[in-house]
Parts: structure tokens; sequence; C-alpha cells
């Protein structure tokens, strides 16, 4: 319990972890699956085939189908596939480097990213959001945990690996400056454009620490159990949302309604044991827009 409250203790201090002041939308009280009204409930996008932003690399939120590479299939896929199946409306995933996904949004290349997308404010001047997860993070490290890297503490001198534009990234960077303040060692600090570059620099002992979603840990963990172990987890108060298209006010009802009525349905919960993920980080949906 200790590690767990220092590390948080060391995330408030850089003023990461706060309550977080936006303008909110309620979900429908109607809320409803009523595919056969797409036209009259969601106008301006009635008709279309919406492209959502996935990397196919992040289990257990987007994968490809052993059985048909093809497939993406994840609880980010399945959620989304869901709320459009409700809604009425087609959808087509398009793939490419996780960080490259919210850019592709901003600049009208796809209607959305579903795919474990961190809300912040700043990322809020460019794109709007429904949030339906409480972000937990995880630090994923060899096995045996050589380095005994067991809080964010423990990270001063070592290297260290994140998604590039990461939220990750810019604690890690930030930290690092409160280590050299401390006389301490700075973080050597490398970043990865997808997620299984990022887990071979773990394996092949070219980074000492990768920290990243909490499931997404745990699923390395289960799938290769002999080469990684867990150094941490933190549960913050990040929200993860699907990010879409600024002022696209259909899209954004149209999602939160969905999730709405998969979450009063159980299927919401019947999508998160499926792949693993704990339902008591489910959180309320809500459309940001600042």
């Amino acid at each position: 319990m200790s590690r767990l409250k220092g590390s948080l203790s060391a995330l408030s201090s850089l003023g990461l972890v706060a309550a977080l002041l936006v303008d909110a939308t309620p979900a429908s009280a109607e809320a409803k699956c009523e595919p056969d009204k797409v036209a009259t409930k969601y106008p301006t996008i009635a008709g279309k085939t919406l492209k959502i932003g996935q990397d196919g690399e992040s289990p257990p939120y987007s994968f490809r189908d052993p059985k048909d590479f093809k497939n993406l299939i994840g609880l980010d896929a399945d959620l989304a596939r869901e709320t459009f199946a409700c809604a009425g409306i087609k959808i087509e995933f398009v793939t490419g480097g996780w960080s490259g996904l919210l850019p592709a949004v901003i600049a009208g290349q796809t209607d959305m990213m579903w795919d474990t997308l961190y809300y912040t404010p700043k990322r809020a001047e460019q794109a709007d959001f429904v949030t339906y997860l409480t972000a937990a993070t995880g630090a994923l490290v060899a096995k045996g945990n050589p380095k005994e890297i067991k809080s964010l503490d423990d990270v001063c001198g070592k290297r260290a690996t994140v998604g590039l534009g990461t939220v990750e990234e810019a604690t890690f960077r930030d930290l690092s400056k409160k280590c050299a303040t401390d006389g301490k060692k700075e973080i050597s600090l490398v970043t990865y454009p997808d997620m299984p570059g990022g887990t071979r620099l773990i394996a092949n002992d070219r980074a000492d620490v990768m920290t990243t979603d909490l499931n997404m840990v745990n699923s390395f963990i289960k799938g290769n159990p002999t080469a990684f172990d867990r150094g941490f987890m933190i549960v913050s108060d990040y929200k993860i949302a699907v990010g879409y298209t600024k002022g696209n006010k259909d899209l954004g009802q149209a999602i939160l309604d969905g999730l709405t009525v998969l979450k009063e349905s159980g299927k919401m919960k019947e999508i998160f044991e499926k792949y693993g993920v704990d339902y008591s980080l489910a959180r309320a949906n809500e459309i940001l827009t600042k």
C-alpha cells in the first residue's frame, strides 16, 4: 500500500492527478437502440460509413483476431461495433500507429479514435470526447524485476520507455527533471511508436521499465509470463475516452447513447469480462468538449 500511495503522491506533485473542470453533456434519458430511427436521431451522420482509428496492437483493447488477421477484436473494437449497431450506423476500422490516430481525427482523415485514449483539456482543443473508462497504469519490467522498480520513486537513473505522444511520456519527462532537482540521476527515456516496439525494448534489455495502461501490461505478462513481470500499478483519475471530430454533435450523442444502453443492459460488463478488464474501472459516460 505504501508503494502505491508513494506513486500517487509523485503523480500528484506533477499535477497529473487532478479534478478536471469541463463541460459535460449527460446521456439522453431516453437512450435506447433504435437503428431504424437513425435519420431522425443523428441526421448528419445517417447513411455514412464512419471511420474508426485503432492500432490493432493494444490487447486487450484492439488487436488482430488470431482466426482472421484482417479482423480487429478487443474491448474497444467490440464496444464500437455494439455502439454503432445500436445507432444504425455503419463503421470501418482504419489501422495505423497509435501516435498518429488522434492527428488523423483532427485532420479529418478519420471520424474518431477509439483506442485507449486519455482525455486532456489540451487534446480537447482539437477534438471532442466521450468517456467510458478510468485509467490505471502498470509498469512492465523484465521477469523477476531485476532493477527492483517498485514505484515511481525507483525510476530515477533508470532506462524508461513510453509511447510517443502519450501522457506517460509527459509524466516521465517531468519526473526526470524532478530527479535532477533532487540530486538524483535523470531518467534515460526512449519513446516507441507502437506497443510491440515497447515490449521488445524490455525483452531485449534495452529498457528497464515501460509504463502504459494496466490492462495492456497484464495482457503482455499473461501472453509471455517467462519474459515479463509488473513492477507496480497506479489507479489514476485520468479519463479514457473516444476522441471524435470537433463539433460533431450527432456523432458524440450517438456514442454517448450507445454506451449508455450497453451499460444499462449489462452488455458492457459482459464485454469487459470477455477481455479480462476490471469492470470497476468503468466510469460515467459524458461528452467533454473542452
